[in-house]
């Protein structure tokens, strides 16, 4: 494990201090960031608002494990619709994800918590030493359609690959990462081998993976070979405006298709090299225009209730911000 990681407050730290006053004419402002900032309070889980708040206001950190800690399980693990595609208290590896991407944001990834983590994700994998999409766990809980129920569920990259690539970013070591590692070391190279169709998501689940695995050049082989395929069959739309009425493969899941903004959310990562400087620029014009009248980013997932719709919207409108301030835009 990283010893140098923070840990988790522990029940006996002082309350945080109550907040300030908003500030009338910021939440007035015509700023995509002053939108947005009024549709994440006007909507949006204690969890986003103080993921807000950290990454746009001079937040806390520890606030935003402090909400985090709500969702947290007995076991571990995260439930209680973490990830909103998931409803009901049961962990599951989704949430799992959800978790990392919220720790590795405020670098909270480490300590004590991530840990317990780490033996929660032992004792949920399969055979093969990954995790699947949906442990079977008591079933009867809510889900969206597209998450698969199976009581003898196989590895899969779809959550495999973020956990793991988030945890080697972080310096993260635990015994459960070596088989898990090797998993998606094979996964990924199955992608770039062409072949059996892929899942959009499965790209965003590989390239965590690699941008996060200590491995460098093996990762920037692996990231070459699967963005070759990745242009050849045009699996990420390099063109935003192209005609919609294409005639283009749709992949069963969450949604459709992925844009460059959803893959390559840093310049940093290896998937922006897939794009021309031109391409990134026309996807972070689409993404910036796709701010919606209420100040809102839409959903990265079809509509399947309206809780999961909002509490996904509040998610994509601080992702769709965060990546167009990493690329350099004004918001």
């Amino acid at each position: 494990m990283d010893r140098s990681a923070s840990l988790p407050s522990s029940p006996s730290s002082p309350p945080l201090p109550p907040p300030g006053p908003a500030d009338p004419a910021r939440l007035a402002g015509s700023s995509a960031l002053s939108r947005a900032e009024r549709f994440v309070w006007l909507t949006a889980r204690v969890l986003e608002q103080r993921r807000f708040a950290y990454h746009f206001l001079g937040g806390g950190a520890e606030a935003v494990e402090t909400a985090l800690t709500t969702y947290l399980g007995a076991d571990g693990g995260y439930g209680h619709a973490l990830d909103p595609d998931l409803r009901g208290p049961v962990s599951q590896p989704p949430h799992a994800v959800h978790a990392l991407r919220v720790l590795d944001g405020i670098g909270r990834c480490g300590g004590q918590r991530v840990e317990r983590l780490c033996r929660y994700l032992t004792s949920v994998s399969t055979p093969d030493g990954a995790l699947p999409v949906c442990h079977p766990s008591p079933h009867g809980y809510p889900a969206a359609p597209w998450v698969p129920s199976a009581d003898d569920p196989r590895g899969d990259l779809l959550t495999t690959g973020p956990v793991v690539g988030l945890l080697h970013r972080n310096e993260v070591w635990h015994a459960w990462l070596f088989r898990a590692t090797d998993f998606c070391w094979a996964a990924v190279a199955a992608l770039g081998e062409g072949g059996a169709a892929v899942r959009p998501y499965e790209v965003a689940a590989a390239v965590t993976f690699l941008d996060g695995v200590p491995d460098r050049a093996r990762a920037e082989a692996a990231a070459e070979r699967l963005g070759r395929r990745v242009r050849e069959e045009r699996l990420i739309v390099p063109h935003p405006a192209a005609d919609p009425t294409e005639d283009r493969p749709l992949a069963p899941g969450p949604c459709e298709s992925l844009q460059v903004h959803d893959i390559a959310r840093t310049p940093g990562s290896l998937a922006r090299r897939w794009f021309t400087d031109a391409e990134v620029e026309r996807f972070l014009d689409t993404l910036l225009a796709a701010q919606q009248e209420d100040g809102g980013w839409p959903p990265p997932r079809r509509a399947w209730t309206p809780g999961a719709t909002l509490e996904w919207r509040s998610v994509a409108t601080i992702e769709a911000l965060l990546t167009l301030r990493a690329y350099g835009r004004r918001i």
